[in-house]
């Protein structure tokens, strides 16, 4: 048997920090240190003092999975067009898919997991790249 890798964390012990966006907040679910870097997985929440921003961009992932946990956030993606997210909803954005964020509510709070861990972030000019 073995237990290496093996990471439970509590919302009672959780710490959120800064990270990618400064509208959110982040709670590291501690997957990276226990997959070698494979996989990171995140609870991230709005920051309600924080300014909201959110540039067009792509992710140079393997896998994401974003499932709201409460709240909701509004998505634009290329060839998709805006999709709103509540409480309960999953998304799986391909590798390299184009998108921003158009807004969420102040009580967000979603799970993200990412393959790997560690990840590119590109600004594009554009969601859509025909209307650049």
């Amino acid at each position: 048997m073995t237990t290496q890798g093996f990471v439970v964390t509590h919302a009672k012990d959780a710490r959120f920090e800064k990270g990618l966006r400064s509208f959110f907040e982040y709670r590291d679910l501690g997957m990276k240190a226990a997959t070698g870097g494979r996989v990171t997985a995140s609870v991230i929440r709005a920051a309600g003092s924080h300014e909201f921003s959110s540039q067009p961009h792509l992710h140079k992932t393997q896998f994401q999975l974003v499932y709201v946990l409460k709240g909701w956030i509004e998505f634009e993606y290329e060839g998709q067009g805006v999709v709103r997210l509540e409480a309960g909803s999953c998304v799986h954005q391909p590798p390299g898919i184009r998108h921003r964020e158009m807004g969420h509510s102040d009580d967000l709070e979603l799970l993200e997991v990412v393959l790997p861990a560690d990840f590119e972030t590109e600004t594009v000019a554009s969601v859509n790249p025909e209307t650049r």
